[in-house]
């Protein structure tokens, strides 16, 4: 099982990234997916997750508003738009996939998820 992030960069404050993490080696379809971010001297956060269930989504209340979580279960692709980037924003952002019934929600906990992408570094400037 693959978990690869992509899309982080240098960006000014205010401005927009799209992030990716597109999987491999499993059946996409059976797992929520969570998005994670850890910025240096931190722990690790939930900022998104999103169920088998496309209308099933969850966010930190830090970044309700301005983060958007989505997936393509055909491209075995999901993505997390970032609007109105803030310096706080910078760190490194982890893709991660749980195994779940269809009904279940995404979680916010890190240990409930079997897989973990590579991580990809997204710095803010002020």
């Amino acid at each position: 099982v693959q978990l690869q992030a992509s899309g982080g960069g240098l960006v000014q404050a205010g401005g927009s990234l799209r992030l990716s993490c597109t999987a491999s080696g499993l059946t996409f379809s059976n797992y929520a997916l969570g998005w994670f971010r850890q910025a240096p001297g931190r722990e690790r956060e939930f900022v998104a997750g999103i169920g088998r269930r496309l209308s099933s989504t969850l966010y930190a209340e830090h970044v309700k508003g301005r983060f958007t979580i989505s997936r393509d279960n055909d491209k075995k692709t999901m993505y997390l738009e970032i609007n109105s980037l803030k310096p706080e924003d910078t760190a490194v952002y982890y893709c991660a996939a749980d195994r779940v019934i269809l009904s279940t929600p995404p979680s916010s906990q890190p240990d409930d998820y079997n897989y973990w992408g590579q991580g990809t570094l997204v710095t803010v400037s002020s």
